[in-house]
């Protein structure tokens, strides 16, 4: 799971198996965040729709922008819902990691090793937003 801000730069990111939930996992991605603030706003798809994940962030004061799913009542309103056209920024970054053939195949193992590789690409996609 990855966490971008505004331009696609990585803020956090966090590797586990395929098992478990994505809306499980987002407290374990802000708690990887690469040293930096929490987010006011975080952008997820429709898996993220869910009460608990929206108690949760309101707590740490973060405001979720998610869809709603189908079997869902409205939960929010359309005005915030117009953020979520920038969520193709997740996706260029998705993009930018695919470039990284260690990153887009996994060949390591154990997990510790394959999330040293995506923090080293991310690494690498910092220092090209830097320079470029």
């Amino acid at each position: 799971m990855i966490m971008v801000d505004a331009n696609g730069i990585p803020l956090a990111v966090h590797a586990c198996s395929a098992r478990p939930a994505e809306v499980t996992l987002v407290n374990d991605t802000l708690d990887a965040t690469f040293g930096l603030d929490f987010p006011k706003r975080l952008i997820g798809d429709k898996a993220y729709d869910s009460d608990g994940l929206d108690a949760d962030l309101n707590d740490l004061g973060i405001k979720m922008i998610a869809p709603n799913r189908r079997n869902r009542g409205k939960t929010q309103d359309r005005r915030p819902l117009r953020r979520y056209k920038r969520r193709w920024k997740v996706e260029r970054t998705i993009a930018w990691l695919q470039n990284f053939r260690r990153v887009r195949t996994r060949d390591e193992i154990k997990a510790v090793n394959f999330l040293a590789m995506v923090q080293l690409a991310c690494i690498v996609i910092l220092l090209r937003a830097i320079s470029g």
